[in-house]
């Protein structure tokens, strides 16, 4: 079977690295600016890994031609930031046929929608089976060019949603053999609020915010920036993205259950602080050096101001979120508020009645 992975960051070459340790012939793409990573692969023939996927996987191509790596390609993943979606789709344009599976992961912000209609497809189209994950199945940094330390390998509550859905179950069989914990969700709706990443992230950031621009991020940043009280932070966004899944008849995992089943922590239902300062699968994680990071950048800017909006259409309430836009938007100086209605409409929920919305994402 070949494995196409675009997207040659942390993920994608952990996602690469994992699908040839399992025996499939793997062809990494990225765009010609990110060539490091790539260049280096190219010439070892394959990817480093230590931690807890540990050894050297060959890759039969890494490289900037994406005809080449999406022929013929029985599974194709998109892994990279949520901005990353919509240019890989728009590279993928002229090359992907009738019939191919694609898979975003994760969606993070709606993704596999942002891909479909950067392909001009409706929802509800089944010209390609097209699928997305809610979250990265590992938590993984690239050490150097060629080489990743995986701190964890999800071992289950990793869950992933076709669009439509109906088409689900099929993709989820394609996957099983690298991922036996991925279960099916209901729908992208359910993919996207079961991310983890805005929850998290963001809270620590704030809470830790003077100790990033004092230190460049030189500490730990579960183990050391998080405390009883950035524990109760995460816990209150994570009690609002749950009333929101449930306005929308949607089953949301708190963190501290996933986590469990993630293998992130070794006790189901601990304390929130404790789930991230002492989880073994957070062990070592350093903290991003500066403020103007991911962690920000994407997890608000696109990911709460996404559930701010999706919130305000339900008529849920969610004053604890809309703080951290608010902190977030005087620390990046711009109202992020703004971008709601963007983002909305990125994912055509802007001007649908939610009604019309889940019947095209059902399927």
């Amino acid at each position: 079977m070949k494995i196409a992975v675009l997207g040659s960051g942390n993920g994608g070459t952990a996602v690469a690295f994992d699908f040839a340790y399992h025996g499939y012939d793997v062809f990494l793409y990225d765009f010609p600016e990110f060539m490091e990573n790539i260049s280096v692969i190219s010439r070892a023939g394959g990817i480093e890994s230590e931690g807890a996927l540990r050894g050297f996987a060959p890759v039969r191509y890494a490289g900037c031609e994406i005809e080449k790596v999406l022929d013929e390609a029985d599974i194709t993943f998109v892994v990279g930031p949520s901005y990353a979606t919509k240019p890989f789709a728009k590279a993928c344009v002229p090359f992907l046929k009738n019939g191919q599976t694609v898979i975003i992961c994760p969606g993070s912000c709606g993704g596999s929608i942002v891909f479909k209609k950067a392909l001009g497809e409706d929802l509800g189209s089944h010209r390609f089976l097209l699928a997305e994950t809610h979250t990265l199945p590992y938590a993984v940094r690239l050490i150097e060019p060629g080489k990743i330390h995986v701190f964890n390998k999800l071992k289950g509550g990793i869950f992933l949603a076709g669009l439509p859905s109906s088409s689900g179950a099929e993709i989820l069989q394609k996957v099983k053999s690298v991922y036996p914990g991925m279960s099916l969700a209901k729908n992208i709706l359910q993919t996207f609020l079961q991310n983890a990443n805005p929850v998290i992230h963001p809270a620590i950031v704030l809470m830790n915010a003077a100790l990033i621009e004092r230190t460049k991020g030189d500490f730990l940043f579960y183990e050391e920036g998080v405390t009883s009280a950035v524990g109760r932070l995460i816990k209150a966004v994570d009690e609002e993205r749950i009333a929101i899944g449930r306005a929308l008849g949607l089953e949301i995992i708190p963190n501290t259950q996933i986590g469990y089943l993630q293998g992130y922590q070794e006790k189901e239902n601990c304390d929130y602080d404790v789930l991230y300062n002492k989880g073994i699968g957070f062990k070592g994680i350093g903290s991003p050096p500066t403020l103007n990071h991911r962690y920000l950048t994407e997890d608000v800017a696109r990911g709460l101001v996404l559930i701010h909006g999706l919130a305000n259409k339900l008529g849920v309430e969610t004053p604890v979120i809309n703080s951290i836009i608010t902190i977030t938007s005087l620390i990046l100086m711009e109202n992020l508020f703004n971008r709601s209605e963007v983002r909305l409409d990125e994912i055509e929920l802007k001007d649908k009645s939610l009604k019309s919305f889940l019947k095209e994402i059902n399927g």
